[in-house]
């Protein structure tokens, strides 16, 4: 399913595209596809193909349509400290955009059939904390990926604010995946080709809305032998953060701000008022006459006529290719992590606030 959407060149020319044809709407999920480089989730040998609104599968490897994730991105109604559930979590992909926004109090889990896979998005999830600078412009609440079977969840497990559910689901299988959600909770699944948001309104109540006609693989059952019981997956456990992970964040998140309002405050200083463009205007011989006495006589004189619109954007043209030498292209810093590097702190403080990033 995908192809609404034309290609991009890389992720932001993607995101433009997603936003042009509405299916991003808020700023929110703007920053965090944004954040998150689509590609970095490819092969190296498919990268080429990852800024297309098309889904990508390479053997137990499987990544939706931009379209479908931004849909379900905006659906999902994320807010900071919600607690999440993705049912074939996959590529953590997804998981990692959620994380972006329901930040370091939210709970953030995922359960995938294949080990492979969850291998490879346990990969791409250290490589996004270590090396990727977008990292340290939010707070992050990191996933915890499963390898288990998503119908064979234990019946006691803790209930969730948001669900998603990247299978073809049948409707018996969807009422299974209710009971775990919250009351005032969303789920959004694909039921019979059509991508939909349910939202539990009571211990017994849910009201359904469709979202976009979509095409999945059906959710897949574990092959077993016969007379084998299905293995039961106990979800993560929701723990209460350390005070050490706590005073890390909270001193993240002083350094962030105040770097902020110390950009905020140099942006103000250097903002210039900008001048009121005058018109040109040039001078011009024209022909008249004039009476002397009884007689008309011709008579040059000069005239000042406004320059034409054409005139004035060549000239404004000109103007800009004279200009454009002086340019300096500035390079972005990380800002979040120059603070931390100059703290008065031992290196191994310094690496525990950095979370041991490498870059």
């Amino acid at each position: 399913m995908g192809g609404a959407v034309s290609a991009g060149e890389d992720n932001d020319d993607l995101i433009d595209n997603l936003k042009e044809a509405q299916y991003i709407r808020t700023e929110k999920v703007e920053q965090a596809f944004r954040a998150i480089d689509r590609g970095d989730y490819y092969l190296d040998s498919y990268r080429d193909s990852a800024y297309k609104d098309l889904a990508w599968k390479h053997g137990n490897i499987h990544l939706s349509a931009p379209c479908i994730y931004s849909e379900v991105m905006e659906a999902l109604k994320l807010q900071p400290g919600l607690s999440f559930l993705n049912l074939g979590s996959g590529t953590g992909y997804l998981s990692t955009m959620v994380g972006l926004i329901i930040g370091p109090f939210g709970v953030n889990h995922g359960v995938e059939l294949h080990r492979d896979v969850v291998e490879y998005a346990r990969e791409k999830l250290d490589a996004f904390i270590k090396y990727s600078d977008s990292f340290d412009k939010f707070e992050f609440c990191e996933p915890v990926f499963q390898v288990g079977n998503c119908l064979e969840i234990a019946a006691d497990s803790h209930q969730y604010d948001r669900i998603y559910c990247g299978a073809g689901v049948q409707k018996d299988h969807g009422n299974y995946m209710k009971v775990l959600l919250k009351i005032g909770g969303i789920l959004v699944m694909p039921i019979e080709d059509q991508l939909t948001q349910i939202t539990r309104t009571g211990q017994c109540t849910w009201d359904s809305k469709n979202i976009l006609a979509v095409s999945f693989a059906p959710l897949a059952q574990q092959s077993r032998a016969d007379g084998d019981k299905p293995d039961t997956v106990h979800l993560p456990p929701v723990t209460v953060r350390s005070l050490q992970d706590l005073s890390r964040i909270y001193i993240r998140r002083t350094l962030r701000n105040l770097a902020s309002e110390d950009a905020h405050a140099k942006a103000t200083a250097q903002r210039i008022p900008q001048k009121r463009k005058r018109r040109r205007c040039r001078r011009r011989r024209i022909s008249t006459y004039v009476f002397v006495g009884n007689q008309l006589i011709p008579q040059t004189i000069e005239s000042e006529e406004e320059q034409h619109p054409e005139e004035e954007h060549k000239e404004a043209e000109e103007e800009e290719e004279r200009d454009i030498g002086d340019i300096e292209v500035v390079k972005q810093v990380n800002v979040l992590r120059e603070q931390i590097t100059a703290l008065p702190l031992p290196e191994s403080l310094k690496a525990y606030l950095l979370y041991y990033r490498e870059k």
